[in-house]
């Protein structure tokens, strides 16, 4: 079992992952103007995530205009992503999906067994990833339930925040 997981100021993992937009998203492409939010979510059976994904898509013109690339990915398969998107009403979103098993480990999200019909035999927890133009890590959030992620209108008035005060990433320390 991995428990190692990503560092602020340090690079990302590697990651890449097929998207509803019939593209491979890869992190080594990203090119944002400031930072890259990528957020991992639990998948078609989660409805804390069809909130939280709907809120994010709400945001997504706020995040643009502050040089921010968003995309939302899961370990669910294309067909479960596909109606992720339309039973969620996502329009705008960037939904990625077939995150591997290894992937997400690398990216030190929890992984949690299915225990009802509806969830899959194995899925991500949620995550909460803020890259910079280099793809270090800026700021994380992983979560073991689908409960407390970051709240997003306030994360959006963070970036602000960060960029008026050229505000370092933290939590760097390795003993």
């Amino acid at each position: 079992m991995k428990l190692d997981r990503p560092t602020p100021k340090h690079q990302a993992p590697r990651l890449s992952f097929e998207t509803l937009n019939s593209e491979t998203w890869n992190i080594k492409d990203q090119n944002p103007e400031n930072f890259t939010l990528l957020v991992f979510y639990r998948g078609l059976h989660c409805p804390v995530c069809k909130k939280y994904l709907k809120e994010l898509e709400e945001l997504l013109p706020e995040f643009k205009e502050k040089g921010v690339e968003v995309v939302a990915v899961s370990m669910d398969d294309e067909k479960r992503a596909r109606l992720s998107r339309k039973d969620w009403d996502l329009k705008e979103l960037t939904l990625g999906y077939n995150l591997d098993l290894e992937k997400a480990q690398d990216w030190g999200l929890y992984i949690s067994k299915g225990i009802k019909e509806e969830e899959p035999e194995i899925f991500s927890e949620p995550g909460l990833f803020l890259l910079n133009k280099n793809n270090e890590v800026y700021y994380s959030a992983i979560n073991s339930n689908p409960w407390g992620r970051p709240y997003l209108p306030s994360f959006v008035k963070a970036i602000d925040f960060i960029l008026e005060n050229d505000y370092p990433a933290r939590g760097e320390y390795i003993k």
